[in-house]
């Protein structure tokens, strides 16, 4: 899959993630995703994601909370920082786990908890979410074979 694709693809699920009741119909699609990719469901794979993203460290979202609190200009970095410190906590309990796995579930934890929790910051974590994926998690969901793999994993 171009990794164009799964750009876009991020995009389209990061919006379902932080809109649930958002159906992928109600999605607009400018990626060429190709025929044999009638599977993406960006919403379907955002429910996925959101299945695990509920384990979290306490103390790091604690610290997380707090550079919320103190600095929303400082939101991707603070939300990148946090999402690090989880994936490696993890990564050090889990090492033959793919790194990108690590990372994937902490922004989605970090997702769902800035979503419960500070529902006016929603839209700053979605664009955080969304950059950090894209810089991190996506060279690694094109080797895969697209989002809709990773999903069914």
């Amino acid at each position: 899959m171009a990794p164009k694709d799964i750009v876009e693809q991020t995009y389209e699920i990061i919006d379902c993630f932080f809109d649930p009741s958002s159906k992928s119909s109600d999605i607009e699609t400018d990626c060429s995703v190709g025929d044999d990719d009638d599977s993406f469901d960006p919403c379907e794979i955002a429910g996925k994601l959101r299945e695990i993203g509920d384990e979290f460290d306490e103390q790091t979202i604690h610290q997380f909370k707090r550079a919320l609190e103190n600095d929303s200009n400082q939101v991707e970095a603070a939300f990148t920082k946090t999402a690090e410190a989880l994936s490696n906590t993890w990564m050090a309990e889990r090492g033959e786990v793919a790194m990108e796995k690590h990372l994937l579930r902490a922004s989605v934890t970090l997702g769902l908890y800035v979503q419960r929790n500070y529902p006016k910051m929603a839209s700053a974590v979605q664009v955080a979410m969304t950059a950090f994926l894209i810089s991190r998690v996506a060279p690694w969901v094109s080797q895969q074979g697209g989002w809709d793999r990773v999903a069914s994993e």
